[in-house]
């Protein structure tokens, strides 16, 4: 079943427009808020396991680092870039590495999704 999902989640995508030009001391002013919503995803949790015989296996199996989104690709603000953030279930998370793009499916010809790592923000 192609994306969007009909009982998929709603993500929000923070994203920063170009810089209209720099402050007295030369710093980049930030540019105007171009977020927008990707409805329809599906949502599931990213885990890390710990090292092997490291301090944290004797406290923990898994910790949750993130999010796996799977995305409809069909959206007027797609691609993605590193640079945004996405709000899911109300946590301000990093897009961590590229996101992916599922191409279309030899066996159907239906788009597949755009996937992508969100981990949660710190600092």
């Amino acid at each position: 079943m192609p994306a969007p999902y009909p009982f998929g989640e709603r993500v929000r995508i923070k994203r920063t427009g170009p810089s209209p030009g720099r402050d007295p001391r030369g710093q980049p002013l930030p540019g105007p808020d171009e977020s927008f919503d990707l409805p329809g995803c599906v949502v599931t949790p990213r885990q890390q396991s710990p090292q092997v015989g490291g301090s944290d296996q004797q406290e923990r199996d898994t910790v949750i680092v993130g999010w796996t989104v799977y995305a409809p690709p069909d959206h007027p603000r797609m691609p993605l870039r590193t640079t945004d953030k996405a709000v899911i279930r109300g946590v301000t998370c990093e897009i961590t590495g590229e996101p992916g793009d599922w191409g279309r499916s030899p066996f159907t010809g239906t788009r597949g999704p755009i996937q992508f790592a969100a981990d949660r923000a710190t600092g």
